[in-house]
């Protein structure tokens, strides 16, 4: 529902353009939110539960003031429910990522079909917008499923700091399909990300063998991190299609797809993997239920937060999904970061807060 998901959802999160108002950098995985906070009103908002959405009030409405720094807040609250859920998917025992993506997926499935129904938006979308929506489908749900094995594969804060690497991807991706502006300090903030994951990874060729603070051995660190940084690109990919696509396409009409073709995606590959398999143990059950849930409520937390505030001060607060991830790692897996990851951590979030800030002075002028 992050990353993610990027983490992405009744919930992707995340991500954002080189930061356009409509979508912070960060995330993890999924970057529905980037359209969320711009969608089209169609009646009572199920998200903000006003009517009409607060997210779109007409012009001569008298918008009613929001609390000072209760966008802050809901950032906050969305990058903990963010955080508890990959906490989650590194407590699952047994159970394959992509199968855990497929149960995330039929539990958003559940949520998104009676918000259709009542948006009375369709489920297929404008004929020129079809091609946008499969390939957001697939590339935000391929984010997820690679996101949760990186998880699962390494440390939860090395997986989790790698995966913020996401806006320097978006920004070359503009800057390729969008014609969007590369400047030098979106340069000097991509060397300052790739630094950070050089860190991370610690290539033998450059600091030789020591594995020390790795979880599982180096080429198992080494496949999480591909997973991860595979994770960044994709949801980088899907950040630009939205872009692409703007607002004349429902923001629930695109979570289906998502779910849709990343349900079929999961059933393909676990096939294929033979990897299909009901969890044995009840509490196994229990944390695939709040993988969903935590998802699906960071994911309308994150939205609020867009509708009320801007998306400089979003993303610098959106990395507080860092510190959740060092600091659960810590409390629940017994694990502290290596001094590596806390320079490679501070490299990756250095990058994002600058971003961040130019943004919101660029905005303001």
């Amino acid at each position: 529902m992050r990353p993610q998901d990027s983490t992405g959802v009744a919930e992707l999160q995340e991500p954002g353009l080189p930061l356009t108002d409509d979508a912070p950098p960060g995330a993890t995985e999924e970057p529905a939110a980037a359209e969320a906070a711009g969608a089209p009103d169609r009646g009572r908002c199920w998200l903000c539960l006003s009517s009409p959405c607060c997210s779109r009030t007409e012009p001569e409405a008298k918008k009613k003031a929001p609390c000072p720094g209760l966008g802050l807040f809901y950032t906050l609250l969305s990058a903990f429910l963010f955080s508890v859920g990959s906490l989650f998917v590194k407590k699952v025992q047994d159970v394959h990522a992509v199968e855990i993506s497929a149960f995330r997926c039929v539990f958003q499935m559940l949520v998104v079909i009676p918000c259709l129904i009542y948006r009375k938006t369709g489920f297929i979308g404008p004929k020129g917008q079809r091609i946008f929506l499969i390939l957001r489908g697939v590339l935000g749900s391929t984010a997820m499923m690679l996101i949760y094995y990186a998880y699962q594969t390494m440390s939860l804060a090395d997986a989790t700091v790698i995966t913020f690497s996401s806006p320097v991807f978006t920004s070359i991706f503009a800057w390729i399909c969008l014609k969007e502006k590369y400047s030098p300090w979106d340069a000097l903030f991509t060397v300052f990300t790739i630094t950070g994951v050089i860190l991370i990874v610690r290539p033998p060729f450059l600091f030789g063998s020591d594995t020390s603070g790795m979880e599982e051995s180096y080429s198992g660190h080494l496949k999480g991190t591909f997973a991860a940084i595979g994770s960044a690109v994709f949801a980088a990919s899907t950040l630009v299609i939205l872009r692409k696509m703007g607002k004349s396409v429902d923001y629930f009409l695109s979570i289906w797809y998502y779910v849709v073709l990343g349900l079929v995606e999961s059933v393909i590959i676990l096939s294929v993997l033979g990897e299909w398999s009901l969890p044995y143990c009840g509490l196994d059950r229990l944390f695939l239920v709040f993988i969903g849930l935590f998802g699906l409520g960071g994911q309308i937390f994150i939205t609020k937060a867009l509708q009320i505030e801007k998306a400089g001060p979003v993303a610098i607060m959106k990395t507080m999904d860092v510190v959740f991830a060092f600091i659960f790692q810590i409390i629940f897996f017994n694990n502290v970061p290596t001094w590596w990851t806390v320079g490679g951590a501070l490299c990756v979030v250095a990058s994002n807060v600058g971003a961040a800030i130019r943004k919101w002075y660029q905005s303001s002028k």
